[in-house]
């Protein structure tokens, strides 16, 4: 299925392109693009190109954090035994490594343990097993990362054993806090931390910080972390602003030249041999941390984290590929069964959402289906498993529409149900599968734009091929890390024409050889083989690409990765 797109180009404040362009004297279409994302002085400039550990923000403005710090000085004191406490996915795996690391450095070893809850057995977020174990085991303080500040009942149970909690989660605040020593959240609404859009790795960061600040530590203390918080920044798909932005700038870093043994297994296993990129973090380093909390246990990712043997690190790394390797076939199967119920379905080209259930589907993928199904049709979907005669599922939404609110309106069908904008969970009872699937799609269809139902991409500037060349190319690799609300620049050329030599690979790919003014520049269309008869037609193009270096028997050029095309106006 063909799924045409919508193209948006962004407008350009001229005034503020131009005076930029007085400043900084780049190619003024990137200065369009930096004007746009708000950098639009000198001084906002060199930040975000040189970003600086030392802009990172005082962590003592962050709401408890001295209650945070003073309790772990109390427990250290007192002799008391301290869980770090984590979510399953790689923000809480890495969030947990970094943290637990940390203590044991600072305090005796034998007083500290890490947990993370079974994604089968226990599900999301704090947990009664985890707080259980806590009581079995004579731990009287847990650290909580990633997620925490909804588990209200859960936190009173564990006080009503005398176990304190200290919440690091990054997720919204809910109506009422749990009462712990102290919630580490700049989401909370009375919190003066200036940067909201830190992971849950990255609070764990700044409470290191302090910590370290507190017990006169030198900064290696924390930042030998980077690399673990910059995977965590790119996984769990923050804004790539502000404070981020140094974080994972520094941790990319750490990455390519002294990465733990645990980063360096994943990167040797996942056959990367250039630098890494945040694009390599998620789609190399990040599928297989996750997969072990999807198919087995999570435990072994943070046992791969703090492992400092190489050797061992590769051998807990190849049980993390194996699981992925798993995950893939499995979420590959699912998959194709989904979209065959899609296609023998034929009210489903009506419906403007899509439910999606079978008994025997595999919980730890339903997700990622949810995702692969919106590549081919575009609207809100969720996919439904069974377990212990309870269905339950994700849910992925697209671009502009709040499925959480969708979700929301159906909650008297549910027995459970978290998210936020874009991504939920949800569970239910086997006999409201089918009355949900009626109310959801009702819901949607009553409050979706039908606008919204065609994927958009979102174009920052025109640009004419004689601006492409290396010197723009290593301005905009100047501009990574990537990702939200700084994604790699997207282009607009017009009027573009086919030489003659463009071409169609493995029947799918299509090798562009194209030119514009008498430039003459070749791409690759990935996925693209309906788009093959428009170059063959030999009419003028309009191409919409990133631009990217392309390196083939050792010269380098410059190459267009296209995203799509169309006949020009």
């Amino acid at each position: 299925m063909i799924v045409e797109k919508r193209w948006n180009l962004l407008e350009s404040n001229d005034a503020a392109t131009s005076a930029l362009f007085d400043s900084l004297k780049i190619n003024k279409t990137i200065c369009t693009i930096l004007s746009n994302r708000g950098i639009t002085s000198y001084d906002i400039a060199k930040d975000f190109f040189r970003p600086s550990l030392k802009k990172l923000i005082d962590p003592w403005l962050m709401k408890d954090m001295k209650k945070a710090v003073d309790r772990v000085a109390s427990a250290i004191t007192q002799k008391e035994k301290i869980l770090v406490f984590g979510d399953y996915d790689v923000d809480g795996t890495t969030a947990v490594a970094s943290f637990y690391q940390f203590i044991t450095h600072l305090y005796n070893p034998a007083k500290t343990d890490f947990y993370i809850p079974n994604r089968y057995k226990e599900g999301y977020g704090v947990s009664k097993q985890g707080i259980d174990f806590a009581v079995e085991n004579n731990f009287s303080l847990i650290i909580c990362l990633d997620c925490g500040i909804k588990s209200v009942e859960l936190i009173d149970y564990a006080k009503s054993h005398g176990i304190d909690f200290i919440i690091c989660d990054h997720h919204l605040p809910g109506a009422e806090l749990p009462k712990a020593s102290a919630i580490l959240n700049p989401k909370q609404s009375d919190c003066a931390y200036p940067y909201k859009d830190l992971c849950g790795c990255g609070i764990g960061f700044k409470f290191m910080m302090a910590l370290a600040q507190a017990f006169n530590l030198n900064e290696s203390s924390y930042l030998c972390y980077l690399d673990l918080v910059a995977t965590a920044i790119a996984a769990d798909i923050v804004p790539m602003t502000g404070e981020n932005r140094i974080l994972a700038y520094h941790g990319l870093v750490k990455i390519n030249d002294n990465p733990s043994p645990g980063i360096e297994a994943l990167i040797k296993l996942g056959g990367v041999k250039k630098r890494m990129t945040i694009s390599n973090v998620v789609f190399v380093i990040a599928p297989r941390v996750n997969a072990a909390g999807r198919m087995d246990d999570a435990r072994k990712a943070v046992l791969l984290f703090i492992e400092q043997d190489k050797d061992k690190a590769l051998e807990i790394g190849a049980l993390l590929q194996s699981d992925n390797t798993d995950r893939k076939e499995i979420d590959s199967s699912i998959t194709e069964e989904a979209l065959e119920i899609i296609h023998a379905d034929p009210s489903f080209a009506q419906n403007k959402s899509c439910v999606l259930y079978r008994e025997h589907w595999h919980k730890g993928v339903v997700g990622i289906v949810a995702s692969r199904v919106i590549e081919h049709h575009y609207k809100p979907t969720i996919v439904l498993t069974k377990s212990d005669n309870i269905v339950s599922g994700s849910a992925r939404s697209i671009k502009g529409f709040n499925l959480y609110e969708a979700i929301y309106a159906c909650r008297d069908l549910l027995l459970n149900y978290g998210g936020h904008f874009a991504a939920a969970g949800l569970s239910m009872t086997p006999e409201n599968v089918l009355p949900f699937t009626k109310k959801f799609n009702e819901v949607v269809h009553a409050t979706i734009e039908d606008h919204l139902l065609i994927p958009e991409i979102t174009i920052d500037a025109a640009i004419d091929f004689n601006e492409i060349n290396f010197s723009l190319f290593n301005i905009i690799a100047q501009m990574e890390p990537f990702g939200p609300d700084n994604m790699k620049p997207i282009f607009i050329a017009k009027n573009v024409t086919d030489t003659g030599y463009s071409k169609l690979l493995k029947e799918k790919h299509v090798k562009f050889d194209v030119t514009q003014h008498n430039k003459r520049l070749s791409g690759i269309g990935f996925n693209m083989p309906d788009k093959f008869n428009l170059l063959q037609s030999k009419l003028p193009l309009d191409l919409v690409f990133t631009i990217e270096e392309n390196e083939f028997n050792g010269n380098t050029s410059i190459q267009l990765n296209v995203i799509d095309c169309k006949l020009s106006a």
